[in-house]
């Protein structure tokens, strides 16, 4: 039956109860019409389906599913094609438990590496995390399962998450904390997109007309279905208003009554009931057209995952070569982690895999008995058991190296809680200073979803952050320690030298119900990069067992518009002795300083696969967005016309090669000037500078002042005249320049600012 003719044929109860679940994840059918259920259950990085005693925060058991990379991971291998590949097994995983949508990608901006549920989010880069999540959302999307992009929006901490109220400027909105989805959901087009719990701006996530609405559907053009998260619900009448379609879970029918008494009461029209069933009746058409898919075989799954996982490890430092490891070598494998290692974080994205791989299993696969592991320490020990360390002594001095398995453990990150601080358990860093003394040779592991603060990076040799890699982690890090994989990793978050540091720090996570968003757009490397803070290790960055030179930057045009297209391209050579990847990272600097911009922002990044001494091209398109701020006064994406450099490197920090191109504005902007509009905002409006030139000049003959300062007198007249509002032209002049010439100069320079 077609979909206009079952809205016709659905009564007005049938239809408000369609708008919420029937049960913890399922929506609501009507038998007489042929309308069934759909299954939504959680993700991202798996399938947490439920089969009895339901719940949202991973405390229950769910069937086995193959854990993959969580996104923090994921977002470290810079690889596109792996996670829309991701997509493809869970949308096949999916079809095998009769799953319709999966709740997942997670888009939301690391704000603060705090936010106990970072390991659930891409990056701090709004353009990284969004062409992750498409390419997520496209994978799983392509078997047939709709994707729930999350948590739309300005949910960047678990403290009072369900009620605090994000104070975000718009500029800052846009450019950061709705940048994050907006490619995902212009281009991947998720099937459902999921409101935040949190107030942005004062209105709860769920009724948020703004977001919801204005953005999501009038600006964005989205045409799918938006549901709450689980509990979301603040004001159901108002939500339906504002564009939020699907209540889950079940309210047990209050708000379905809530609904049905509103359109009786005349309080919102049937129609405005329609438009959210429609979407509704559209999600299931789309959930029914079932593409074939490949039977679900757990072992390629797991394979597949520690393909991915291998990608995701990041080689911070290798002193003196110490990785890879030879096979001969003695190793001492200590830390619980090596028997005990974390696969994901905690809460309702907390997968049941189909298999486990340990550390320690893994190293001894490849280095037998030359492999010895000591306990050491517990994963959240904060003092050392002096008989655990006696041993650990031991298997130090008899190895030739010491691989130092540290890391969080699940109680510091989770979903509901933040962390306090970014510091290791007290029992792992005592280890490290205690080892030294008996083996040079120590290599740390780290297994955590988030930043961490490492005051023991000049204590030891070698340092590779394998964050929670799910299921197949170890025998991905294994490969890496051993150099059956050459690391390609790369830093997809900055990770500070200390707390105090980081760009949120007095502002996160806010006082009572508030929490204000006082940094602006310096979110991550942007703060660092600006304010010329050292981090312990910054965004993009990553090592290799290879080396890779950069040569030969080129632009197809010199200067453009900014409705044209940029090409740039750039040599990449694999110098070394083995193959490798690597991923090249395009910045663009804007050289103007009317507008406060961070110092760089990322635009663009290629992965290549080269050979040794390969040779291959980074080719990548820039458009105006690429160039572009948003301006508040005109509500929209502009460029200012000037200078601007490319700058490819291997990180943020690590700049190899820069170009400066011109990009001219074609944007007609409207400029509204008043008495206390200041000479240098008239002087700075290229249409009406001769004008300004011409009040500056009569400025500085009448208004009594003595501009005469040195030799540069003249500019520093200009600079102090730009500072004075035009209604000094009258007060200034005692009358001489009239309150009527005053109105007549607005007049003009409003018209000229009309366009």
């Amino acid at each position: 039956m077609a979909i206009e003719e079952l809205l016709g044929q659905l009564t007005l109860e049938e239809k408000c109860s369609l708008l919420s679940g029937s049960a913890f994840w399922y929506t609501q059918a009507v038998e007489r019409l042929g309308i069934r259920k759909l299954m939504l259950t959680d993700g991202p990085h798996g399938l947490r389906k439920q089969v009895e005693n339901a719940d949202h925060l991973g405390l229950n058991k769910s069937v086995p599913a193959t854990c993959f990379p969580p996104a923090a991971a994921l977002a470290a291998s810079w690889n596109e094609e792996l996670i829309y590949k991701m997509g493809e097994a869970l949308g096949i995983e999916c079809r095998a438990e009769n799953v319709d949508v999966l709740l997942g990608p997670g888009a939301n901006i690391k704000r603060s590496p705090l936010c106990g549920r970072n390991f659930e989010y891409f990056s701090e880069d709004p353009y990284l995390a969004s062409r992750l999540a498409k390419a997520h959302i496209t994978g799983l999307q392509s078997k047939g399962v709709g994707a729930s992009i999350k948590h739309f929006a300005a949910n960047n901490q678990e403290t009072r998450r369900l009620t605090v109220n994000a104070k975000v400027d718009e500029r800052t909105l846009r450019e950061i904390y709705l940048a994050s989805f907006e490619t995902a959901i212009k281009e991947g087009k998720p099937w459902t997109v999921m409101c935040a719990y949190n107030r942005l701006n004062g209105e709860f996530g769920s009724e948020n007309k703004k977001v919801l609405n204005d953005i999501l559907r009038d600006e964005w053009g989205y045409e799918g279905l938006v549901v709450t998260d689980w509990g979301a619900t603040n004001d159901r009448v108002k939500g339906l208003e504002a564009g939020q379609d699907l209540e889950m879970p079940s309210s047990g029918g209050v708000n379905d009554r809530a609904v049905l008494e509103a359109v009786q009461e005349g309080k919102i029209t049937e129609a405005q009931v329609d438009v959210s069933v429609r979407r509704l009746l559209e999600l299931i058409a789309k959930a029914d057209e079932k593409p074939p898919v490949e039977p679900f075989v757990p072992k390629t799954h797991h394979e597949l995952a520690q393909k991915i996982a291998s990608e995701c490890i990041v080689l911070l430092k290798n002193e003196e070569q110490q990785l890879p490891l030879a096979k001969t070598e003695k190793i001492a494998l200590i830390g619980e982690f090596a028997v005990k290692s974390r696969i994901q974080g905690g809460g309702s994205s907390h997968i049941n895999p189909t298999f486990l791989d340990t550390l320690l299993e893994e190293m001894q696969k490849r280095g037998g008995d030359a492999v010895l592991y000591e306990k050491g320490f517990s994963v959240d020990a904060e003092s050392l058991d002096e008989a655990e360390l006696e041993r650990a002594i031991a298997a130090a001095k008899a190895a030739d190296k010491v691989v130092l398995c540290m890391g969080l453990p699940e109680s510091y990150e989770t979903e509901g809680l933040d962390r306090k601080h970014l510091n290791l358990p007290g029992a792992q860093l005592e280890m490290i200073r205690v080892l030294k003394q008996y083996n040079p040779n120590l290599i740390v592991v780290l297994n955590n979803g988030a930043p961490v603060v490492m005051p023991f990076e000049d204590d030891v040799k070698a340092i590779v952050e394998g964050y929670l890699l799910g299921q197949a982690g170890s025998g991905a890090m294994a490969s890496i320690l051993y150099g059956e994989v050459n690391p390609s990793g790369k830093l997809a978050e900055t990770f500070p030298m200390r707390l105090e540091d980081t760009p949120a720090y007095l502002n996160f996570p806010g006082e009572g119900y508030q929490v204000e968003y006082r940094e602006g757009v310096f979110v991550g490397y942007r703060h660092y990069d600006s304010k010329k803070i050292r981090p312990q290790f910054a965004f993009g960055e990553g090592l290799s067992y290879t080396t890779f030179s950069y040569d030969n930057i080129e632009t197809d045009q010199e200067s453009i518009l900014d409705t044209d297209q940029l090409r740039v391209k750039v040599r990449v050579t694999n110098t070394g002795k083995r193959a490798g990847k690597e991923t090249v990272q395009l910045y663009v600097h804007d050289c103007q300083n009317e507008i406060i911009r961070p110092e760089k922002e990322l635009k663009g990044f290629v992965k290549l696969s080269l050979e040794p001494g390969e040779t291959k091209t980074a080719e990548f398109v820039l458009n105006k967005r690429s160039f572009a701020y948003y301006d508040v006064e005109q509500k929209d994406f502009l460029v200012q016309s000037g200078q601007f450099e490319i700058l490819v490197g291997a990180s943020s920090r690590y700049i190899r090669l820069k170009k400066t191109v011109t990009v001219t504005s074609t944007a007609k902007i409207r400029k509204h000037f008043h008495a206390n509009t200041t000479f240098g905002e008239l002087y700075a409006y290229l249409p009406t500078r001769p004008i300004a030139e011409e009040r500056m000049d009569y400025f500085k003959r009448e208004s009594g002042i003595d501009f005469e300062m040195g030799e540069n007198a003249e500019d520093f007249a200009f600079r102090v005249i730009c500072d004075f509002p035009l209604k000094t032209l009258v007060t200034f002049t005692e009358g001489r320049y009239s309150r009527k010439q005053l109105a007549e100069l607005l007049e003009q320079v409003n018209k000229i600012g009309e366009g």
